[in-house]
């Protein structure tokens, strides 16, 4: 780690009001697959952390939503938590906190911007949450979680972006033709770390919108975002 990052991460650390016991964990956090590739390295990318992370993340979001809306039922706890855990939420977050600046990519990845550096700061994000579990446990994540995305459900309910495409298409479609729609991932192209995921989604039998992302869950977007799209243009002729 160059004198250079290491600032870096103290910088994120006052800023995200955490502070690690093992900084090797903090460093494979925010150390991309392309930096490695490039640089030759012998370290770790990740991607494991990532996994781990969503987990976490998902975990505590369920649990306080579960018990923080004790009325609402299944279909809006899983809308609510699509909106914190999605990548525009996640990414934006991880942008606010000050891990843009904390990235370790390849010369290529740091060109990207808009979507693409969202995506890649999500999993970050998500990274970072799996390292603070590993060096300091499930309530220090915790703790974590709740103060930079929990705390972004009241914007999040007051503008009624929790609604996202997939829960708009899926009201449109059981009021329309009494049917919950389904997803299908079709096809997965490019390596494992810059996946494309191609998805459908049915309505009974019949393809009612395709839809491309990073992800399958963002796939999923895409195809209902498309297939309100559809609906919206068929019900104009």
């Amino acid at each position: 780690m160059t004198k250079d990052h290491t600032k870096k991460f103290v910088t994120f650390e006052k800023k995200a009001g955490v502070s690690f016991t093992d900084r090797t964990l903090l460093q494979t956090a925010f150390t991309h697959r392309s930096y490695l590739n490039e640089s030759k390295s012998t370290g770790e990318h990740n991607e494991r952390l990532e996994f781990l992370g969503d987990a976490v993340i998902e975990l505590v979001v369920t649990d306080h939503l579960y018990r923080d809306f004790p009325d609402s039922h299944e279909g809006d706890l899983t809308a609510y938590r699509a909106a914190l855990v999605n990548a525009v939420t996640l990414g934006g977050v991880a942008e606010t906190i000050g891990m843009n600046e904390c990235l370790l990519l390849s010369r290529g990845e740091s060109k990207d911007t808009g979507k693409a550096r969202m995506t890649i700061l999500a999993n970050t994000f998500e990274a970072v949450v799996g390292a603070l579990y590993l060096d300091q446990g499930y309530e220090v994540a915790e703790t974590f979680i709740v103060k930079h995305v929990l705390s972004q459900l009241k914007t999040i309910l007051d503008l009624g972006t929790w609604k996202d495409a997939k829960s708009k298409f899926q009201e449109f479609s059981q009021a329309t033709y009494g049917v919950t729609p389904r997803y299908e991932t079709v096809n997965a192209e490019g390596p494992d770390h810059d996946k494309n995921f191609i998805v459908h989604v049915f309505v009974d039998d019949t393809v009612a919108g395709e839809g491309t992302g990073k992800s399958k869950q963002e796939g999923e977007q895409s195809a209902a975002e498309n297939a309100l799209k559809e609906a919206r243009r068929g019900a104009k002729k």
